[in-house]
């Protein structure tokens, strides 16, 4: 089966443990404002690459990347779910570790031929990297023009397939550098055992340039960038505020330590 791909990294080290073979794919639906690849959002443009040529081009590269693998990111990778499906079975038939890196928005429980596949690609699949994009369901709109509803109930079912998830969360000034988000943030996390690590990651303007280029307006203009000191903040108090709320939940008895 064929993908419709942005680009390939053969280098990647932020995109799940070890050095990675990093797949990006195209479409999206989100429309985050502070999206550094909006030359992802459209299917047209892309190259056509085969299961089998992205596997085989891995394994040119296998030899440099330590304790990785492959990860497919975009774009929205769920948005070509049937290539992912396939691409993670040969991949494990050959021995690859698979991260999925999803915003879980194309989610759906309601249609069971759907659900089949979700099961199936968990399956294969050893790692979920999760984009939490904005804990307030109002402000999750205004930030990406999509509901949050499936998101969460995307990481609900991971936490049903066990699956080991790492949640990742942009700290934009102005819009999720706040107090009271990041603590309702960890307060949601701290039910969901199978969320294994958090990443807080600074809000940066790399993307203004692509945006030029495209000829579109770049919708966080004028908006600082955060810092590493504003993430380390961040992550704690998301931190302090799981802690106590899983707390909370053992001391009456609806959590299991």
């Amino acid at each position: 089966m064929d993908g419709i791909i942005h680009s390939i990294e053969t280098f990647g080290t932020v995109d799940g443990p070890g050095i990675r073979y990093v797949v990006f794919v195209k479409g999206c639906p989100m429309r985050c404002l502070y999206c550094h690849n909006p030359d992802t959002w459209l299917m047209k443009g892309g190259e056509t690459k085969s299961v089998t040529e992205i596997l085989d081009d891995y394994e040119r590269y296998k030899p440099f990347l330590k304790g990785g693998g492959i990860t497919v990111t975009g774009g929205e990778p769920l948005l070509q779910i049937d290539f992912l499906i396939e691409l993670f079975e040969e991949a494990k038939k050959r021995d690859i570790h698979t991260c999925l890196d999803t915003s879980g928005i194309q989610f759906r429980r309601n249609k069971p031929e759907i659900l089949a596949k979700y099961e199936r690609l968990m399956k294969v699949t050893d790692l979920i990297m999760l984009d939490i994009k904005h804990i307030d369901p109002v402000e999750h709109k205004a930030l990406t023009g999509q509901p949050q509803d499936n998101i969460l109930d995307f990481l609900q079912f991971m936490e049903e397939q066990e699956k080991t998830v790492w949640i990742r969360h942009v700290l934009v000034p102005g819009i999720t550098l706040n107090e009271d988000y990041l603590k309702r943030l960890g307060t949601y996390l701290a039910k969901f055992r199978q969320v294994k690590a958090l990443d807080v990651l600074p809000y940066h303007n790399m993307g203004v340039e692509k945006y030029e280029k495209m000829g579109k307006e770049y919708p966080l203009a004028g908006v600082p960038e955060a810092t590493k000191e504003q993430a380390i903040w961040a992550k704690d108090i998301i931190l302090d505020a799981m802690k106590e709320e899983r707390h909370r939940l053992i001391e009456a008895g609806e959590f299991q330590p």
